[in-house]
C-alpha cells in the first residue's frame, strides 16, 4: 500500500525507530537519509536503545534522539505514553520487532510503516511485505526497501556517520597520553563480535597480524572492543610480540568512532566497528566465518572481505558446530595481510 500525496503533505512530525545493535544501526543511515529527503521541513525524531544513540547523535538528518530507556513487561506502554506527546504524524519502523509496531499503535500515530513481520500486520497502516528475495540482498537495501515499497523513491545506500570535532579533540588527546604522536600512522584491530565466538577469528592471529602489521607499515597498532572485551584486548596485547595499545572497555562509542576514523587500515571481524568503519570510508578488511557478506558485509568501496567459502558456510550459528576449525580456522594471517597490501 502506497502513502498518498495527501498523506505525505500532511507530515510534519516523524519518528524513526532504528535497530537495536550499532552495525544495524549504522546500516539504518541511508534510510534515514531518504526518509529526511522527503520530509525536509519536517522534524524527525529518532527512538533508539542508548547504546546506539551515538550513531545519530550528531546526524544532520535527525532533529532529536528519544532514549528507549525503559526496562520490564510495561515499558511500550510507558514508551508510548511518552511518545503520545510529541503527536507524531507517521513512524517508519525500522527494527521489525512486534514491539516496535506496539509502541506506534498505542502512541497513536497516525501513519505506522513497517515490514509485515512477526505478527505485526494488524498494528501497521502500511505493512511492507517480505519475500525471501528481500531478506538476500544487503541490510542498507533491506531498510531502504520500506521506503519504496510505499512510494518514496529511495536509492541511495551510502552509509553516513558524523564525527564530531569535539571527539576527534579527545582521541587525539587519548592517543597522545599512550605516546603516540600527530604524524605516526595507526591501525585498528578489532577482535570482538557480537552474537557468539563462531564470529571471531582467533586471537593468536591478531596478535601475530599486529606484529606484521608494525613490521610492514612502521604503524602503531590500536586494539578496540566493548566493556565485555576488555580481557581479549588485553590477551592480544600480551601474545604480540611488538607493543600495541589496547583501548578495549576504554573508550565510548562516539570516541571509538573518532579513532577509527583516524586508523590509516582498519581489520575486523563481522560486528558493529565494522560497519562503523565502512560508513568512514576506512581501508578496511573483514574477517568473515558464520555470517553473510552479502547482507552484512562492510558496505564500503574501500573494503575487502577474506573468508573461505566452506559448503557450511555461512551458517549464521553462534558456535561453530566444526569447532570453530573450518571456515575461520583457514583464514591465516598471510591472507588478512594480503588483503591489506592490496588495499594500500
Amino acid at each position: 500500500m502506497r502513502l498518498s500525496r495527501k498523506q505525505i503533505r500532511k507530515v510534519r512530525r516523524v519518528l524513526i525507530r532504528s535497530t537495536n545493535w550499532i552495525g544495524d544501526a549504522v546500516m539504518n543511515t541511508p534510510a534515514v537519509h531518504a526518509i529526511r529527503s522527503h520530509f525536509p521541513s519536517a522534524r524527525i525524531s529518532l527512538l533508539a536503545k542508548p547504546w546506539v544513540a551515538p550513531v545519530f547523535a550528531h546526524s544532520p538528518d535527525v532533529d532529536e534522539v528519544i532514549l528507549y530507556e525503559e526496562q520490564g513487561r510495561s515499558a511500550p506502554v510507558r514508551v508510548a505514553r511518552k511518545l503520545r506527546r510529541h503527536r507524531f504524524d507517521a513512524a517508519f519502523l525500522l527494527q521489525h520487532a512486534f514491539e516496535a509496531a506496539l509502541i506506534a499503535f498505542l502512541a497513536g500515530i497516525p501513519l505506522r510503516i513497517g515490514y509485515n513481520r512477526n505478527g505485526r500486520g494488524l498494528l501497521l497502516t502500511h505493512p511492507v511485505s517480505c519475500p525471501p528475495a528481500v531478506r538476500r540482498v544487503h541490510q542498507t537495501a533491506y531498510y531502504l526497501n520500506i521506503l519504496t515499497a510505499v512510494g518514496l523513491g529511495a536509492s541511495d545506500q551510502r552509509l553516513r556517520l558524523t564525527v564530531p570535532p569535539a571527539a576527534r579533540r579527545r582521541v587525539r588527546a587519548m592517543l597522545s597520553a599512550r605516546g603516540v604522536k600527530p604524524d605516526e600512522t595507526v591501525m585498528g584491530i578489532n577482535p570482538s563480535a557480537i552474537y557468539g565466538p563462531a564470529k571471531q577469528w582467533f586471537p593468536d592471529r591478531f596478535a601475530a597480524l599486529a606484529d606484521r602489521l608494525q613490521e610492514r607499515f612502521g604503524c602503531r597498532v590500536l586494539v578496540f572492543g566493548g566493556p565485555s572485551d576488555r580481557q581479549l584486548g588485553q590477551r592480544i596485547a600480551k601474545m604480540a610480540q611488538r607493543p600495541v595499545i589496547c583501548l578495549a572497555g576504554e573508550t565510548t562509542l562516539e570516541e571509538a568512532v573518532a579513532l577509527i576514523a583516524l586508523c590509516r587500515l582498519f581489520v575486523s571481524n563481522d560486528s558493529g566497528l565494522m560497519h562503523v568503519a565502512a560508513a568512514l570510508d576506512v581501508p578496511q578488511v573483514a574477517i568473515f566465518g558464520s555470517t553473510n557478506p552479502v547482507t552484512t558485509g562492510p558496505f564500503s568501496a574501500r573494503s575487502r572481505v577474506v573468508r573461505i567459502p566452506e559448503p557450511c558456510s555461512p551458517c549464521l550459528e553462534p558456535e561453530c558446530p566444526e569447532g570453530h576449525l573450518s571456515c575461520m580456522g583457514k583464514i591465516t594471517v598471510s591472507m588478512v595481510l594480503d588483503a591489506a597490501d592490496a588495499l594500500l
